[in-house]
């Protein structure tokens, strides 16, 4: 059976489109040093600078962040960090997600890029769709911002497309500057803006880019350009500060097994920089941001996530990330099985909750409403999120139709958190933390989402034996780095 996805604009009618309620203004802190937001729109502010339509010239900006080029061997670097593609003709995609949260305007930016089977550069030729199958191709960038507004930049050809091997770094140059050789590595910033007219690069301490709408989303409200540069200080890897930062998914995530995989680059960083959106230059400072990843043949029949790094009610830097969905276990016949997670950063420590640990219940409705619960036998969490903003569709690489809208997102979600440490006849015991939020990430996708989908872990007891062991896939291939698969 095929994986059903949402054909926009016609959600499903247990999707209800619902009007945005006024939400109440939370006080909200992350991280201690407080961001800062400056707005420069020639609308609002007389000494203001007016939004460049061509990307060979940015304008000054007060803010202005510094670049660093990537070290090797960098601080909180999280296994899986680099580009997995193997060279095989295969179906495969790699997909990378960066968001960054201003507080003062409770408005986020979510940076989303993709590659579809880069083993062909180009669309199939009909010869090659006969030897290898049905295929899309292409590179994709597009934003969720401020308002809900969207853009999307699109190719189906991924020639341009470049992304290093065992670091998280990558780029796509949609259209060069005249003369200019598209790049294939991370460039100085005022390097790329010169070769680069249309296109973005990305590393765990840099993101910058221009790209302009391809007018295919006419079913969301859209801006006609985007223009960003922001650097990024890490606080939260994967794992414990100080410590070896882990695989989200476990040291089988090594192995081209139970895809698609994903992986938490940064729980948690600190951004810097400015953002060019509908009319409005959006400056900040010391903002909180988070990135992940997901690679594979395809993604989950269905699935939820949520996110948050902004808080109300502790202290320092927070971060919560789960997830849970339905993926298909390999083999011969079309089997599937329910997989979640909870990871919170907070206070330098990391608390997992994965099946592998314990269990991880979890009840999700169409939309507005997500419940999570676990316990991994030293604390239990729960957390409630919800939501009356509409959501915006956003598009993944989905194996039926290429890059198309196949999940419904909204950065507007009300979350509480509660964290505890567990009694030896497993009740809560110790509050660890109680905190709130009217700025969680929430995300549904795949389908079909027909009512509410209630689940729980359950993981066979072999792998779960074999994923508690202590096995550090990355240094055993570092003493034999010729066989050192590619991502890892």
């Amino acid at each position: 059976m095929e994986s059903k996805f949402w054909d926009p604009p016609l959600f499903s009618p247990t999707l209800p489109i619902l009007p945005r309620l006024p939400l109440p203004f939370l006080k909200l802190r992350f991280p201690s040093t407080t961001p800062t937001t400056r707005l420069l729109a020639h609308s609002s502010f007389s000494d203001s600078v007016p939004v460049q339509n061509t990307p060979q010239t940015p304008p000054s900006v007060k803010v202005q962040p510094t670049y660093s080029p990537t070290p090797p061997n960098r601080d909180l670097r999280t296994p899986h960090s680099g580009y997995h593609f193997d060279g095989t003709t295969r179906k495969f995609f790699e997909g990378w997600y960066f968001k960054v949260s201003i507080p003062e305007r409770r408005q986020s930016f979510c940076f989303m890029y993709s590659v579809e089977s880069p083993s062909f550069r180009k669309p199939l030729t009909p010869l090659e769709q006969v030897q290898y199958g049905p295929r899309f191709t292409g590179v994709g960038a597009q934003i969720l911002g401020a308002d809900d507004k969207y853009i999307c930049q699109y190719s189906p050809e991924s020639q341009f497309f470049w992304g290093s091997r065992h670091e998280l770094m990558l780029g796509n140059t949609f259209v060069p500057n005249q003369n200019s050789k598209p790049p294939n590595k991370e460039l100085p910033p005022q390097e790329f803006n010169d070769r680069v007219l249309e296109g973005f690069q990305v590393t765990p301490l840099w993101n910058q880019g221009f790209i302009q709408d391809d007018g295919r989303s006419n079913y969301v409200e859209t801006v006609k350009t985007a223009r960003w540069e922001y650097s990024t200080l890490p606080v939260y890897g994967w794992g414990d500060v100080g410590s070896t930062q882990k695989s989200t998914a476990g040291w089988l995530a090594a192995f081209p097994v139970f895809e698609p995989h994903w992986q938490i680059c940064m729980g948690a960083g600190l951004s810097t920089g400015w953002i060019e959106w509908d009319g409005e230059r959006i400056e900040f400072e010391n903002s909180p941001s988070y990135s992940e990843k997901n690679w594979g043949g395809g993604f989950p029949r269905k699935w939820f996530w949520i996110q948050c790094n902004v808080f109300e009610g502790g202290s320092g830097e927070i971060a919560l990330t789960a997830a849970g969905g339905l993926r298909q276990i390999p083999g011969i016949t079309e089997n599937f099985e329910n997989a979640a997670l909870i990871g919170i950063h907070y206070d330098g420590k990391f608390y997992e909750f994965v099946p592998w640990n314990g269990i991880v219940n979890w009840e999700v409705t169409t939309w507005g409403y997500w419940f999570m619960s676990a316990d991994n036998g030293k604390y239990l969490v729960e957390l409630e999120a919800t939501t009356d903003d509409p959501g915006t569709p956003l598009r993944a690489p989905t194996a039926e139709a290429g890059l198309a809208p196949a999940c419904k997102d909204t950065c507007f979600g009300n979350l509480k958190l509660q964290l505890w440490e567990r009694r030896y006849d497993g009740s809560k015991g110790k509050i660890i933390l109680n905190v709130s939020s009217n700025m969680a990430a929430l995300e549904v996708g795949g389908g079909p989402w027909f009512n509410s989908w209630k689940g729980k872990t359950s993981t066979p007891a072999a792998l779960r034996r074999a994923l508690e062991l202590p096995i550090d896939v990355e240094s055993i291939f570092n003493l034999v780095p010729l066989f050192k698969p590619p991502g890892l």
